[in-house]
Parts: structure tokens; C-alpha cells; sequence
């Protein structure tokens, strides 16, 4: 058993309500033999070389990822694609530079709650705009309609389709695949919000499953919005997958959900194994961090690291070569583009997100899709090239598809 300082040593399982003196602080395992580290032995979180060894790795990812972003804006030249790329490769800078400002701000308690929630709300943007790239890349729910509808489902345990074995792919299930995305980006800002204000009234504490505690309740509802969310990417990667073999559909996948998901799930595995004593405890009067502080730092410590492999994966995955070569014209001259600047407020507004939102979850839907095309037509999926949706120009028109049909 561990005593705290100043304090005789009873030991830790015996300390009850009585003991007033004992600072709220520090966190309580489960387990009594968890390691405390003390003032002499600081953790790793707290010393100069995790920070500048994040600090280092956060920095090169920036770099990296900001010269990626200058050059698809740069080569403006298929806005429809690159608006949601640009906005993909945004995570890097935005989780890497949050997670850094956590771990420096890791002795003051549940500050990185708050940082937190900025990439919180942010990845949910990152999963609506993979879905939208994709459709860009197929031209549309008309073009992916017209490939795909009435095809018998393939049953798969591997997909999880087992349970549609019999059902047709149709225009509902688009629907569904759109719906289940922007679920996440509704719900996942929104625990954010609601975990702000938990914390604020003290009932919110990483790796706390007590039932009088919100990190229960805002975990099941984060794990059931996330699997259907990743749901239904796989159904439509799965759907399409022979449509998309021409843009790597695979790796980009993996990138983006890796980045989200794995993350999530590893930040919760830390808090559990910090709860379990895995984690050493933090016992010193001069810091005070709270309960599942720790957990959160390694976790933050962990991204830093991270985004610069994602930068590399991303640089990989959403290359922008191939719209320099679209924006060059017969005579291999740059041809004009917007600016820097008028790209980049284009590209983040959320305008298109909430229109989208509007569309998939009004009653309307259920009579027609709205779809933009050419308004001389556009050739078929199989014959586009690599970001020929976004180059289909300004003049559209709207094309009413029956949908009659629910998945």
C-alpha cells in the first residue's frame, strides 16, 4: 500500500469519506499497487524531452501537411474534389497542434477537455467530406445510381452484409450511407458540447464508468454513433468499390478512418488501462491533475507522434500532381486560376455540409435525388479520369431521380 505525503500510511483501500485531507486530485485506481510517482520521480508527460519530442514531430507534420494544402489550392483546378481533400488534410494540423497544446497545458487540470473539443467537432467534418469525395469521384448519386441499381447485394461476414442478403442496392441506400455519416457530424460536436458542460459541474472524468458519471454515457453513445457511422463507409466502399478502383478507394480508407477511429478507440483503451493501474498516478501537492488526466496525456502524446505519419499517408493517399497536370493547358502553360486565399475560404465553408444535411433528412427525398450534371450530359463513371467531377464546369442543371424504393 501507498501513503501520500504528510499523511501517516494507511493503506489506499482503507481510505474512506472521513479522509478530508486527502487532496482531490490525484487520481484512485482500482487497483491499490498502481504506481504513484512523486515530486523526485516526475511522469514522462511532465519532462522536456516528451515535449520536444512531440514538439518535434508536430512541427514536421505542419510542414509537411501546409505545403500539401498551398499546393492543391495553388492547382486549384477541380474545386469539387480538392474542396474536400483540402479540407481532409486539415486534420493533421488541427489534431496534431491540439494535442501538443495539451500535453504543454498537462499540469493544469482538464484544460485538455476543452482543447479537445475543437477536434472533436472537426473529425466529424473529416467523415462527411471522405463520403462526399467519393461521390465527386463517382460523379454523383445519379452516375453511382445508374451502375449500381437493382444489383442484388452481395452477402459478406466479412462486410457485415449477411443480414441484406436478398435486398437490391437502390436509392435509399444512399440515402442511408449519407444519413449514417452525418449523424456522426451531428452527434459527435454535440457530446463534445455536452462533455464542456459535465466537466464544468464536475461529472465528467476520462475512464470514469461510474454510473453517477457522464464518460459512461457519452462513451456508449460516441461507440454506437461511430460503428454505424463506419457502417455505412464500408457498405458503400463495398457498393462501389469496382467504380473506385481507379483512385486507390482502399488506401484513402484506410488514412482517414485510421486517423479518426483507431484514435478514438486507443484514447479509450488508455483510460481503461490507467483505471486498471496500468498508468502511473500522479502524487505531488505542487500538481494536481484529475482523474484520467494521465491516460489523456499519453493519449495526446501518442497523436503528436502520429500526424507525422499520417502527413506522409495523407501526402501519399491525396496527391496533388495530378491536378497540376489539369491545370496545365495545351501549350504546358499554368492556366488562371482564383486566388490562394478565395480557394481557401471557399473550400471551408460548411455551406454545402448543411444543404446536404437539409436534402438527406427531408421527407422529400423520399419522391426525388437531387443531382447536378452537365448540362450537355456526362460521360460515365468508368470513362472519368482522375478528378474529372470537378471539372465538369459551372453550368448544371437539376435531375430528378425516382426513389421510390427504401433500402
Amino acid at each position: 500500500p501507498h501513503s501520500r505525503p504528510g499523511e501517516g500510511s494507511p493503506p489506499v483501500g482503507a481510505l474512506g469519506p472521513s479522509s478530508s485531507a486527502i487532496p482531490m486530485g490525484p487520481n484512485i485506481s482500482w487497483l491499490s499497487e498502481a504506481p504513484l510517482l512523486g515530486p523526485e520521480q516526475p511522469t514522462f508527460l511532465m519532462t522536456p524531452a516528451a515535449q520536444a519530442v512531440s514538439g518535434f514531430f508536430v512541427w514536421i507534420a505542419l510542414i509537411l501537411t501546409s505545403h500539401q494544402i498551398y499546393m492543391h489550392l495553388r492547382f486549384y483546378s477541380s474545386p469539387r474534389e480538392q474542396r474536400h481533400i483540402v479540407r481532409i488534410l486539415f486534420i493533421v494540423p488541427i489534431y496534431a497542434f491540439d494535442s501538443w497544446l495539451s500535453l504543454l497545458f498537462f499540469t493544469n487540470d482538464q484544460y485538455y477537455v476543452y482543447f479537445d473539443t475543437i477536434r472533436d467537432c472537426y473529425e466529424a467534418f473529416v467523415i462527411y467530406n471522405f463520403l462526399s469525395l467519393c461521390y465527386e469521384y463517382l460523379g454523383g448519386e445519379s452516375a453511382i445510381m445508374a451502375e449500381i441499381r437493382g444489383k442484388p447485394i452481395e452477402s459478406s461476414c466479412m462486410y457485415s452484409t449477411c443480414c441484406l442478403r436478398g435486398r437490391a442496392y437502390s436509392i435509399g441506400f444512399l440515402r442511408f450511407c449519407k444519413q449514417a455519416t452525418l449523424q456522426f457530424c451531428v452527434v459527435k460536436p454535440l457530446m463534445a458540447v455536452i462533455t464542456v458542460i459535465l466537466q464544468a459541474y464536475g461529472k465528467y472524468k476520462d475512464g470514469d464508468f461510474n454510473v453517477a458519471s457522464g464518460y459512461l454515457y457519452v462513451t456508449i453513445i460516441y461507440n454506437i454513433s461511430v460503428s454505424l457511422s463506419l457502417y455505412a463507409l464500408f457498405l458503400f466502399y463495398f457498393a462501389t468499390r469496382d467504380l473506385l478502383s481507379p483512385y486507390s478507394p482502399m488506401l484513402k480508407f484506410l488514412v482517414v478512418k485510421s486517423v479518426i477511429f483507431l484514435s478514438f478507440w486507443q484514447g479509450m483503451l488508455l483510460a481503461i488501462l490507467e483505471k486498471c493501474g496500468a498508468i502511473p498516478q500522479i502524487n505531488s501537492p505542487e500538481v494536481s491533475v484529475g482523474e484520467g488526466t494521465v491516460a489523456a496525456g499519453y493519449q495526446n502524446f501518442i497523436i503528436c507522434v502520429e500526424m507525422f505519419f499520417a502527413a506522409l499517408a495523407l501526402r501519399h493517399a491525396f496527391t496533388y500532381k495530378v491536378y497540376v497536370e489539369k491545370s496545365l493547358d495545351a501549350r504546358g502553360r499554368c492556366a488562371p486560376m482564383k486566388s490562394i486565399s478565395s480557394s481557401l475560404k471557399e473550400t471551408m465553408s460548411p455551406g454545402d455540409m448543411v444543404q446536404d444535411a437539409i436534402h438527406n433528412f427531408s421527407p422529400a427525398y423520399q419522391q426525388y435525388t437531387q443531382q447536378s450534371t452537365l448540362e450537355q450530359g456526362a460521360p460515365p463513371p468508368a470513362s472519368r479520369g482522375h478528378g474529372a467531377a470537378g471539372a465538369r464546369g459551372d453550368t448544371e442543371k437539376t435531375l430528378l431521380l425516382s426513389s421510390d424504393d427504401e433500402f
